[in-house]
């Protein structure tokens, strides 16, 4: 029942949510459902009040867009909650609010429309300078989306996002496109946001991006792309601060996590940095790509990332680390620990030559710095390779840390186990033996260990309430 306690807002909700009030009729298709969230919320709403139809069929685009709009007015009164119940609900691009969860319950799946007139053009991101994909400078609207926001929640009891992507794949293969495809979740500017406890399928393009964000909590989030699909990276922390992913199972053809901030020029330009990133209980399949991937677009800056507790299993590389002259600032303090792997191409990857460049305005004195990367107690087994770990000639990779990691090889394994060029660090029982680049080091005869940070960030403390349906 919505209860409205200014007298202006009962007028509005008399008059603009009749609907609403139908809800608390059925009290027993919600009762029982919990959920953690950040907040609860005070107004409550269906997205049938709106006249969504679950077919499968009938566009919802309209009935999103006037759902968010109406609840957006009840941000400053406790916040609202639109439920999405069991159903196929097609729906193009719309933009969330403030104070707001969207509750995706088991058995909905929300499906992304592939009629481009659903999915408006925006600006390119400011960082990047244009769009990834294609010539032109706009992008399509994320399928769920919001700028300069503050408290939202999109969760659920194991409810689905679909981005329906061969569409926008088979184009893009094609070389149809001069805008950028649109993302699945991408919040811009905001702070204190949770994405948890759903399942995302086949999105266009990449699956959760928050960008320019602070206090960014992803958790027990499932997503599930075609192994062989380019740009369907899982999880994309972009410029923000502060972010905790956790308990996340990803099958992806591209990286399941790759951290960014910015490309080239645009990035260096506006130097926002992504830094204090948590990622942990990580599952990843990826044959293709990295398990957590640091760039290749990182000219605003990569610090303080602690990765622990992950498994890889047919993936390309565990954690790789992508730049090249011309990205600038630098990726430090790198923190990975307690990793388990099967079936690797490579175990160790860092690339100083992902010469990538988003245009010819670009400045090839702009060196990265990449220094204090720590890996520690770490098994793989049927690895094709070791580790390939190149730097930039005359701006080597330093501070390399690698400790207590065991390697089991493939039946035909590379002959080279180690390739290492402009790198500079240290190892301690490691096998196969690393390069020489990468000696063994004891501390007063006994063994040396790689760091990893004692303390937490601090999104990492945040204790989650109980809400309901």
């Amino acid at each position: 029942m919505i209860r409205l306690v200014f007298g202006i807002l009962v007028l509005f909700a008399i008059f603009c949510f009749p609907t609403i009030e139908s809800r608390s009729h059925h009290p027993s298709v919600y009762s029982g459902i919990e959920f953690p969230a950040l907040n609860c919320r005070k107004h409550k709403a269906v997205i049938t009040d709106f006249g969504g139809v679950g077919d499968g069929k009938t566009s919802n685009t309209k009935a999103f867009r006037t759902a968010l709009s109406k609840l957006s007015d009840l941000a400053s009164d406790g916040g609202a909650q639109l439920v999405v119940p069991p159903g196929k609900w097609l729906t193009g691009s719309f933009n969330l609010t403030s104070h707001f969860t969207l509750f995706i319950q088991k058995g909905a799946t929300i499906l992304a429309s592939q009629d481009e007139s659903e999915w408006p053009v925006v600006a390119p991101l400011p960082s990047y300078g244009k769009g990834r994909d294609g010539t032109g400078t706009g992008r399509f609207n994320s399928l769920i989306s919001g700028t300069n926001l503050t408290d939202v929640v999109i969760t659920g009891n194991n409810g689905t996002i679909n981005g329906q992507g061969q569409y926008w794949w088979d184009k893009f293969k094609k070389k149809q496109f001069n805008l950028t495809r649109p993302y699945m979740i991408e919040l811009l500017f905001s702070q204190n946001i949770q994405i948890s406890n759903i399942t995302l399928v086949d999105s266009p393009s990449w699956h959760i991006h928050p960008v320019y964000c602070n206090n960014v909590i992803v958790k027990s989030i499932t997503i599930i792309a075609p192994v062989d699909v380019p740009n369907t990276d899982g999880i994309n922390p972009d410029s923000c601060t502060n972010t905790l992913i956790e308990d996340c199972d990803i099958v992806s053809g591209d990286d399941c996590i790759a951290v960014k901030s910015g490309w080239d020029e645009y990035g260096i330009k506006f130097g926002m940095p992504t830094q204090q990133l948590s990622i942990r209980r990580l599952t990843c399949i990826s044959p293709k790509s990295a398990g957590v991937a640091l760039g290749s677009e990182m000219s605003g800056g990569i610090k303080d990332v602690r990765i622990e507790d992950v498994t890889l299993i047919n993936t390309e590389s565990s954690v790789r680390i992508k730049t090249a002259a011309g990205r600038g600032a630098y990726v430090k303090d790198i923190y990975a620990r307690r990793f388990t792997m099967k079936t690797m191409k490579y175990v160790f990857w860092m690339s100083g030559n992902y010469n990538q460049h988003p245009d010819e305005g670009y400045d090839p004195k702009a060196l990265p710095e990449v220094s204090n990367i720590n890996f520690s107690d770490m098994t793989a087994e049927n690895v094709t390779m070791s580790a390939s770990l190149a730097g930039i000639d005359k701006d080597p990779f330093t501070g390399i840390c690698i400790s207590n990691v065991n390697i089991t090889l493939s039946a035909k394994p590379k002959e080279v186990q180690w390739n290492c060029t402009d790198v500079a660090g240290v190892t301690s029982r490691v096998k196969p033996e690393p390069c020489s680049l990468l000696p063994e080091k004891k501390t007063e005869g006994k063994n040396m260990d790689c760091m990893f940070p004692s303390d937490l960030i601090p999104i990492e403390s945040v204790v989650l309430k109980k809400c309901s349906l």
